[in-house]
């Protein structure tokens, strides 16, 4: 169980965050204040998010009374996962009876089409990483907004639940029949400016035994001019999965560029973004300096020191 989405909104919407509900046991601290819902309500919180990524997407039954009594209180209900709050029947009944609206957002809104791999104008960036929950979001953000504050044309393109709740738009890739995930790429990243940039988010990884799909389709259906890989150090096997151990970067460019290079044969790698939240800063530093002499590119941890070098790497293509 990850809170992955609630720390996202906190960092990329902090004026939206009003306060933190923990239920009992819960180990998670995003460092918001604590509040009953009585309290965020008087705050002006208008939605209860369900901030957690659990694997499989379920809404736990230790969660009903508390997702209840926050719609009995005019709350609407905001969800990313797959087990959809309208297939709840009584979140259904309460926000019937109450008025409130439940938003489900790993739901696709479009029929999208199949992939057909033509060109599109305009120029892509994707993150694609060694494992998943690396960074890959935050890395597209960083650079998104880095380029906004240059004045440069550019666009994040949310492909998960987080990112779609942080910008209120997307495509829930992994919701979507798998004949059409790249298809809804291609649809996400359509024709633009020969000077705008497209910068997707990542999903899952291409070693990710449970969630290599989903990257696959970002890679392809992306067809991206540029490739920024992500990493965080200090794992000793996949997410979800001990008996799998995490890819070096070295093994992520050879797999992930030939692939990409199959959909745009033109896509270069330009940069590495690693995620150094549990070094310390002279950890951090060291290791972001080794790894760029390592792999000849730069190296920086984007939220941590700013993706300036990320996107220059960007400009000079």
């Amino acid at each position: 169980l990850a809170a992955k989405v609630a720390i996202g909104i906190r960092d990329w919407r902090p004026d939206h965050a009003v306060g933190q509900i923990r239920l009992p046991g819960c180990g998670a601290d995003l460092g918001l204040t604590e509040m009953t819902l009585a309290e965020a309500k008087a705050a002006g919180a208008k939605t209860l998010v369900i901030g957690v990524a659990n694997r499989g997407g379920m809404i736990s039954a230790a969660w009903k009374e508390v997702l209840i009594q926050a719609l009995e209180m005019g709350y609407d209900l905001a969800s990313g996962l797959h087990n959809l709050l309208r297939d709840e029947g009584d979140l259904v009944a309460a926000a019937q009876t109450h008025g409130g609206t439940l938003h489900d957002v790993r739901v696709p809104t479009d029929g999208y089409p199949i992939a057909n791999g033509e060109n599109r104008t305009g120029k892509r960036c994707l993150a694609v990483g060694t494992d998943c929950s690396v960074g890959k979001m935050y890395t597209a953000l960083a650079m998104d907004a880095e380029m906004q504050t240059r004045g440069m044309k550019s666009t994040f393109r949310a492909t998960g639940q987080t990112g779609i709740l942080i910008t209120g738009h997307g495509v829930p890739l992994d919701a979507v029949i798998a004949d059409f995930m790249a298809g809804s790429v291609e649809y996400l990243t359509p024709d633009n400016d020969d000077d705008h940039w497209d910068l997707i988010e990542g999903q899952g990884s291409l070693f990710h035994i449970s969630y290599s799909g989903v990257t696959m389709a970002l890679v392809h259906g992306g067809q991206a001019d540029a490739l920024i890989l992500c990493h965080e150090p200090t794992r000793s096997h996949m997410r979800g999965l001990p008996g799998y151990s995490v890819p070096s970067l070295e093994e992520l460019r050879d797999v992930a560029l030939p692939l990409a290079q199959r959909a745009n044969p033109a896509c270069k790698i330009v940069g590495i973004s690693v995620n150094t939240q549990h070094l310390s800063e002279d950890d951090a530093v060291k290791y972001l300096a080794e790894t760029e002499e390592r792999m000849g590119l730069p190296a920086v941890d984007p939220y941590r020191h700013g993706a300036a070098r990320l996107v220059d790497a960007l400009a000079a293509i």
